[in-house]
Parts: C-alpha cells; sequence; structure tokens
C-alpha cells in the first residue's frame, strides 16, 4: 500500500514537472528560415520596403525578433535573400527553355526578365530600397549579366562571342526594365547575331 501510495505521488509529481517544463522550452516552427523569408516578401510587395519591418516580419510569424536575427543579421539581407531565391527559381525556367530558334529563344528570356521585374516593380521603385539595398542590386549587375549572357552565349559564335553574348544580356536585362516591345529589340540583336556568326 505504502508503495502504491508513493508510485502515485511520484507519477503526479513527474507529470506536473514535465508538463511545467514543456511550457517553458521555446516552442518549435517548422521551417521558419522559410516562413519568415515568405512572411517578408509579402509584407514588402503589399505594403512596401520602408514599412516593412524586423519586428513586423517577426510577429507575422509569430516569432521573437531575436529569433529573426538569428537568420538574417538586417531586413536589408532579409529581402536580397527572398530575391536572390526567386532570381535562381526564374534562372531554372532560363535553363529550361527549348533552342528552337534564336528569336524564340531570347524572347523567352525577355518575358521571364519582363515577369521578374514586374513581380519586384515595386520593391525596385521605392526611393527607401533604393537608398538601402541599391548598392547591393547595383554590384550584383554584372553577374546578373554574366548569368543571362550564359544562357545567350549559345547564339554566338564569332570572335566576339563572349562580348556579344553579354552586350546581349545587357540589352534584355536593361530594355525588361522599361517594358520595351521585343520585336523592336531583336531588330537590333538579330543583326549582331548575324554579324558575329
Amino acid at each position: 500500500m505504502y508503495l502504491t501510495s508513493f508510485a502515485k505521488s511520484f507519477t503526479i509529481l513527474c507529470e506536473h514537472v514535465h508538463k511545467r517544463k514543456r511550457s517553458n522550452l521555446p516552442k518549435i516552427i517548422e521551417n521558419i528560415r522559410e516562413q519568415l523569408l515568405i512572411e517578408a516578401k509579402k509584407q514588402v510587395l503589399q505594403q512596401g520596403y520602408s514599412k516593412t519591418t524586423m519586428r513586423s516580419v517577426a510577429k507575422g510569424c509569430s516569432v521573437g525578433v531575436g529569433t529573426l536575427y538569428n537568420y538574417f543579421d538586417s531586413k536589408e539581407m532579409l529581402v536580397a535573400t527572398f530575391v536572390l531565391e526567386d532570381w535562381n527559381d526564374y534562372l531554372k525556367m532560363m535553363g529550361n527553355l527549348y533552342f528552337k530558334d534564336a528569336k524564340t529563344y531570347l524572347q523567352g528570356i525577355y518575358m521571364l526578365l519582363c515577369d521578374f521585374e514586374e513581380k519586384y516593380k515595386s520593391l525596385f521603385s521605392d526611393k527607401e530600397a533604393a537608398k538601402s539595398i541599391g548598392t547591393v542590386f547595383y554590384s550584383r549587375h554584372r553577374q546578373l549579366r554574366k548569368q543571362i549572357a550564359g544562357f545567350v552565349g549559345n547564339i554566338c559564335k564569332g570572335d566576339n562571342s563572349l562580348f556579344t553574348a553579354e552586350f546581349i544580356a545587357e540589352n534584355l536585362l536593361c530594355w525588361s526594365m522599361e517594358k520595351i516591345d521585343f520585336e523592336m529589340i531583336y531588330l537590333l540583336l538579330d543583326k549582331i547575331i548575324k554579324e558575329e556568326n
């Protein structure tokens, strides 16, 4: 009888301690990094860069601001991360384009660039964002051009093929920001491609 009473008391004590320990543990959130990126992207695209803060993103994910800083050092890093991850998805789509002919291939790349620019138009035109992350994007411009040139290089065969590929990539990149009609751009690009080959 004494052992039974002791066992019951011990069991009740263990349950109490176990419940108490569980309530003091930090909550475990699945895929927290991805959730933070999704929330940041949603806020930036819906309310703008300047109204999005580290605190608002953390609140949107129901985590502490310190948790957010464990993953991202700053708002600029957070934004650059989700933009870069999307850009990498667009690069994969460019890599999967079917090469039927130069015009169709370049138009596919151009349309993807236009789509990416449209998706982030509010971010790219935000003055505060331009001040904060403009230098990051500016320093990455050469890298973007080289990535696009890697796809365009399939078309260029002459002595200056590397330069020509980058020249075409630069034009596609810049004119996609202006939404210039592809047919107009291709009139000149076609001449350059024919001259190069």
